[in-house]
């Protein structure tokens, strides 16, 4: 921790090029060389990319470029004092003072906080100053070390916390109710390390400087302190000074709000104290409902600008993400009652621990290969499994809801999903009742409420009111259709897997959709479909066991492709970035992530998409050809104790990652090619 940074990483006065990349790229290279990162092309990709989502040029002739990649060996800072400056975005023109911050993807604590500090100091007049006034490499080091408390140097201090405020020191524009003005203020960014910290500091001066009382929360990479209740509930408004989701944005709940991107909290602080405090005395401003405009629990500006495609999606995907641990949990469970009990074990369980116990094991109706009490844990196994699996749709409602309405949607979610369960709605009826849910609820939250009923909305208010109102739409509405619905595809489905070509079709039409968006909302619904038939499965009713198998062989097969693809068959074709994904995609696979190969897809859709696709499509048919039975939701080759027959499984899965990595091969050799421009806008940052 003594030496985050070195002269051998200090650049004064050099040509490094006219262009950010440049600079980015030389100085990615002085990291290198001193072997605190494997790869200076990864490590200037990463940072490149950060830079194409925002750029890091600040007011005052300053840059800081910086990125988590797994390339970065050890936590460095390098530095660059140019002559002339370059653009790095900033608004008032080139920086002449640009610091790369380089930081391993599994960055400590202790290593965050004093990549931070940096970026706190470079809101100090002083410090820039000597930056600029440094005659040899030596001086800069020592400059910073003394910033960030290296070397056992006390770490430059952050701004002072402005002294208690009167009425007659602060201008009437500034004040509220005939008193200074109170504001609470939350900062973040994508990385956690610089433009938190920097925003944080740079509000904390203007409020200061304005004579308010402003409090800031920096919720950062090495952790954070929580704003206390008392202080939240003191405040006249809030600012949002984000870029990502706010962390339990539930606190803020009914007071006025000012949202921005992280940048304008440290270029215009003034500017949003001002908006705050003209929204504190206006009663018609915008409040925290505890779901941010974006549609979830987001306070960002680049939330903010989504479409409204994109918000739905990622609505959606947050209620499935919160209900995938009901379905892993659950279906182990289910599949190791089966191991246990014998897969006749459904007829019976829930007698079976009803009447018995470990001291007074089942004699009757043994199943089990391993005798009583066999019978006895399998059905235990089993029946939790069952009862967990039974919350899926109203686990994922819930959390839709939540993704809306922050924490105040959760019970009117619940109670909706579990609603559409009652009236036979399948998870299609939970979908819809949790955006219903969630949209009342935020409905609800945005409504002027006094102060003295501003406590009780979240609690009582809005659970009570959206719960009656989505819910009673469910019952006399809308449930009665949604069942029809349900029951057309599922008696659809169910025929078609009675014949041998029918199965086939299945297969593909599952491989598919598992593979055209690798975890989006279409790879979701083809998986929320197959886990939450498991529930009406058994032995005479085999379906939902091949469904489940298809979507999870075919769901394991871009991964797959992608890093045999990547590290093995082409690896030339691939960037160094793609190469290291590729090492990681093999895991992702094997675990049936799918999402393991969105860098790949994201970077070139256009060939990565439609060859995971022929072979999702290959696995999905070969699985169902097969008859592949899964009773387990997710694990991948993690639960082959739960599929059969599992050469089978794995003979669906080899066929459909070969076809679909020689596929990509041929489509990158042979099809277009992609740009070095395109390529660096693309690579994924490690955040």
């Amino acid at each position: 921790m003594s030496d985050t940074i070195t002269p051998e990483l200090v650049s004064l006065d050099a040509p490094l090029g006219t262009d950010k990349k440049d600079v980015i790229r030389a100085l990615a290279r002085l990291v290198a060389a001193q072997g605190r990162a494997d790869d200076a092309d990864a490590l200037a990709d990463d940072a490149i990319a950060r830079e194409a989502k925002d750029e890091t040029g600040l007011p005052g002739g300053i840059a800081i470029p910086h990125a988590k990649s797994a390339a970065v060996t050890r936590a460095s800072l390098a530095f660059a004092r140019l002559k002339p400056g370059v653009d790095f975005g900033a608004p008032d023109g080139p920086a002449d003072l640009v610091f790369l911050i380089a930081a391993p993807a599994d960055a400590a604590e202790a290593h965050l906080a004093v990549l931070s500090r940096l970026a706190r100091s470079l809101m100090q007049d002083t410090f820039t100053a000597d930056l600029r006034a440094a005659r040899t490499a030596d001086d800069v080091v020592r400059t910073v070390r003394a910033a960030i408390g290296e070397d056992g140097a006390a770490p430059a201090a952050a701004p002072a916390p402005a002294v208690t405020p009167t009425a007659s020191s602060v201008s009437t524009d500034l004040q509220v109710e005939g008193r200074p003005a109170k504001i609470v203020a939350v900062t973040s960014c994508a990385t956690g390390i610089a433009h938190t910290f920097m925003a944080a500091d740079a509000l904390t001066a203007a409020g200061k400087d304005a004579g308010i009382d402003l409090v800031v929360e920096p919720q950062g990479s090495s952790g954070y302190q929580a704003l206390p209740a008392s202080v939240i509930d003191d405040a006249d408004a809030v600012i949002f000074a984000t870029d990502v989701d706010v962390r339990d944005i539930s606190r803020f709940a009914g007071k006025p709000v000012i949202r921005s991107g992280v940048k304008r909290g440290i270029e215009q602080p003034a500017q949003m104290i001002r908006e705050a405090v003209a929204a504190a005395s206006n009663p018609d401003a915008a409040r925290v409902s505890g779901a941010a405009a974006a549609g979830g629990a987001s306070a960002g500006a680049a939330a903010q600008n989504l479409s409204w495609g994109a918000r739905i999606q990622r609505i959606l995907l947050t209620g499935v993400s919160y209900m995938i641990p009901f379905v892993a949990g659950g279906g182990l469970l289910i599949a190791l009652g089966f191991a246990l009990g014998g897969y006749e074990v459904t007829t019976n369980a829930s007698k079976v621990i009803i009447d018995n116990a470990l001291w007074n094991l089942p004699t009757t109706d043994i199943t089990s290969p391993f005798g009583p009490l066999g019978q006895y844990l399998g059905s235990v196994a089993f029946m939790i499994g069952s009862t967990s699996m039974g919350f899926l749709v109203a686990a994922l409602a819930g959390y839709i809801a939540y993704a809306i309405a922050d924490r105040p949607g959760i019970a009117p979610g619940f109670v909706a999903g579990a609603i559409a369960v009652t009236m036979s709605a399948g998870f299609i009826g939970g979908i819809i009742g949790g955006f219903l849910a969630g949209f009342v609820a935020w409905w609800l939250g945005r409504l002027p409420a006094p102060r003295w009923l501003r406590g009780l909305m979240p609690v009582v208010i809005i659970p009570l009111i959206g719960s009656i109102v989505a819910s009673g739409l469910m019952i006399l509405f809308l449930g009665r259709p949604i069942a029809a619905l349900m029951a057309l595809l599922t008696d659809g489905l169910t025929s078609l897997t009675q014949s041998g070509a029918g199965l086939i079709v299945v297969g593909v039409i599952l491989g598919l959709m598992m593979c055209f968006d690798l975890g989006g909302p279409i790879n979701k619904v083809a998986y929320v479909f197959a886990t939450t038939g498991l529930a009406a499965a058994s032995t005479d009713n085999p379906a939902p066991y091949l469904i489940m198998a298809a979507v999870m062989t075919a769901g394991m097969v871009p991964p797959l492709a992608l890093a045999l693809a990547s590290t093995v068959l082409a690896r030339p074709l691939f960037t160094p970035v793609e190469r290291e994904n590729g090492k990681a995609a093999w895991l992702l696979g094997a675990s049936f992530i799918s999402e393991g190969a969105i860098p790949f897809a994201a970077a070139d859709p256009l060939r990565v998409i439609p060859a995971s696709m022929v072979g999702g499509a290959i696995t999905g048919a070969l699985s169902m050809w097969i008859g592949v039975q899964s009773f387990a939701p997710h694990g991948g080759v993690f639960v082959l104790f739960a599929i059969n027959p599992w050469w089978g499984f794995f003979v669906a899965l080899l066929a459909g990652t070969v076809v679909s990595a020689l596929l990509l091969v041929v489509l990158k050799k042979y099809v277009g090619q992609r740009s070095t421009v395109a390529a660096e806008a693309a690579a994924p940052v490690t955040v």
